[in-house]
């Protein structure tokens, strides 16, 4: 039966401790649904963009954004709809309800993940034959996956593993991490193996209870130096099949993204104010008004010739029926008379 080979280094259970403490401070922040759904749809943007511009995709974060919202823009049909399939791949994660994967689950996910892009015979099944993994600049062979042949009887081996490894055998984060190595070694498809390996640790972290509110991206830390990534994962042959050294990587990038989360959590301390000043409920902000509480809380106040660079295209009429709200409401006050009006947030 699969055993992943690796060791608990001070190391990795300093990253696991520092993803604990995020994690906790993130899922019992009294964030607005506003704000929620925000954080969410930049997450899904983030994730989307970087888990296909580390695969080549041209697009750029903003044009990958406006594919996502329906919008058109100028660029390779194949990059547009890798765009849209990676989406499908984060949704269908979102909605898997079961404790368990299998074989059908694995391919389901290909098969979003390259509708489309590959051959249809080819979409959402087991590769018949060999490929290598060779260096795009010096046409070395950097990587040799299994045979073919062996791959049935190599995901059915790890998946036993990850179905009978519950988190009191291992930290769902280790276990996430082992599974994306795993899956990019066993190269189980034609093409697409990094985004199905890097979409499957999603869903282990989901299913294990750490999708920390879908507020982070781990392929936004993969895009940033992705040849760390790529070493961190080839360096796994070179140290005779043990992990270790990839699982270090994996935990710290988790580690560095939710923390960078956690800050930006806490730095809307108003959210608290708010919730405080509610009694406790939560409530709901337009766009508007969650840009005008953003605007005071990053320059102190808000007053009216402001109004235009926040809202260019909004008339002035519709900005102070917003603040009147957010007045009516106990998070802002107003201060000074005439022109010397200022808005800020309630102490």
């Amino acid at each position: 039966m699969y055993t992943p080979k690796f060791s608990i280094t001070n190391q990795i259970l300093k990253n696991i401790g520092i993803i604990e403490a995020a994690k906790e401070v993130i899922e019992n922040a009294p964030l607005v649904p506003a704000w929620e759904s925000k954080f969410r749809e930049e997450a899904m943007i983030r994730t989307v963009h970087h888990g296909t511009h580390i695969e080549g995709n041209e697009l750029n974060y903003s044009e990958a954004g406006q594919v996502l919202a329906g919008g058109e823009v100028v660029g390779r049909e194949r990059d547009i709809q890798e765009v849209l399939n990676y989406r499908n791949v984060l949704k269908f994660i979102e909605s898997y309800d079961k404790k368990e994967v299998s074989a059908e689950v694995l391919k389901h996910m290909h098969s979003l993940t390259v509708n489309r892009i590959m051959p249809e015979e080819h979409v959402g099944d087991f590769r018949k034959s060999q490929v290598v993994v060779k260096n795009s600049q010096t046409g070395e062979v950097t990587f040799r996956p299994p045979p073919a042949v062996e791959i049935p009887f190599l995901i059915d081996d790890f998946l036993s593993w990850v179905n009978g490894t519950t988190n009191d055998d291992i930290h769902a984060v280790l276990k996430a991490g082992i599974c994306h190595y795993e899956l990019v070694r066993i190269h189980p498809f034609l093409d697409g193996n990094g985004r199905v390996g890097r979409a499957f640790a999603t869903l282990i972290l989901s299913i294990d209870g750490y999708n920390v509110k879908r507020f982070f991206s781990l392929e936004e830390h993969y895009d940033r130096e992705p040849l760390r990534y790529y070493e961190a994962l080839q360096g796994v042959a070179n140290s005779g099949g043990d992990i270790t050294g990839w699982v270090t990587y994996f935990s710290e990038g988790l580690a560095i993204e939710l923390t960078r989360i956690k800050e930006k959590v806490k730095s809307l301390s108003t959210d608290i104010k708010i919730k405080k000043s509610m009694g406790g409920q939560q409530m709901s902000l337009t766009e508007r008004q969650i840009k005008i509480v953003e605007y005071i809380q990053e320059n102190g106040f808000f007053q009216n010739k402001a109004f235009f660079e926040l809202f260019p295209m909004v008339s002035e009429d519709t900005v102070l029926r917003e603040i009147k709200d957010l007045i009516k409401k106990n998070i802002i006050v107003k201060e000074g008379t005439t022109k010397g009006v200022r808005y800020v947030l309630k102490s």
